[in-house]
């Protein structure tokens, strides 16, 4: 009985710092600024899932030659998305980031260290207290470079040993990728007293950054 209460109350407190678990539109105190007020066509782009899309906007943003990160849905089968679906699973899009870097600072090589090192690749459809479809493990890839230098980053590292199980994270051609409502963009940043970014957003950003102190933008 004691293990079983325990057991729900481990639950319970996963879900009140889950990334879906709250009304959060109305959250923030800070404006928004959109990324295409900023001239970012000089820039290329990549796209990645690796669970809650607020946790991977905060680390991508933090590293040198990244101009601007866009959260939003990728790799769904259904046209469209918005996060009250999405949050369900029944869109199968996952929270994704679309990151515009600069190749004269950064290449395509950096931002998959960057990705494989700030999650659990290994956890399928999971990362931390969120779980389902839409906060899978995903590299979404434009072009046969990028999925070459995913497919073999991912061979090198189940071949190194580094993880004891093998990597889940799924590989797999961009389709569409939908812009999330403003009051998810920069949500770190604007809601850095909110429950969830305490809990989960900075202990994963702070980790990250003690492990690349070398990729992180200059203060």
């Amino acid at each position: 009985m004691r293990i079983r209460f325990l057991f729900i109350t481990a639950i319970l407190l996963a879900n009140l710092v889950s990334c879906s678990s709250k009304n959060i539109q109305n959250e923030s105190k800070e404006p928004f600024v959109k990324a295409d007020t900023f001239d970012l066509t000089k820039y290329k782009r990549a796209y990645f899932a690796g669970g809650c899309f607020w946790c991977v906007e905060s680390i991508y943003e933090s590293v040198q030659g990244i101009k601007e990160v866009v959260s939003g849905y990728a790799g769904g089968s259904a046209e469209g998305a918005i996060y009250k679906k999405v949050s369900t699973g029944v869109t199968e899009h996952a929270e994704a980031v679309e990151v515009y870097y600069d190749p004269a600072e950064m290449n395509y090589e950096t931002l998959l260290v960057v990705f494989f090192d700030s999650h659990d690749p290994t956890t399928l459809n999971r990362q931390g207290p969120d779980y389902g479809r839409q906060y899978r493990s995903a590299i979404f890839y434009q072009n046969e470079e990028e999925k070459k230098l995913a497919l073999a980053t991912i061979e090198s590292l189940n071949t190194s040993g580094k993880y004891k199980d093998k990597i889940v994270t799924e590989v797999v051609p961009l389709n569409k990728f939908y812009t999330a409502e403003d009051y998810h963009q920069d949500y770190k940043k604007r809601n850095p007293d909110n429950s969830y970014i305490q809990n989960v957003s900075m202990p994963r950003l702070k980790k990250f950054q003690e492990k690349h102190p070398e990729l992180l933008k200059k203060k």
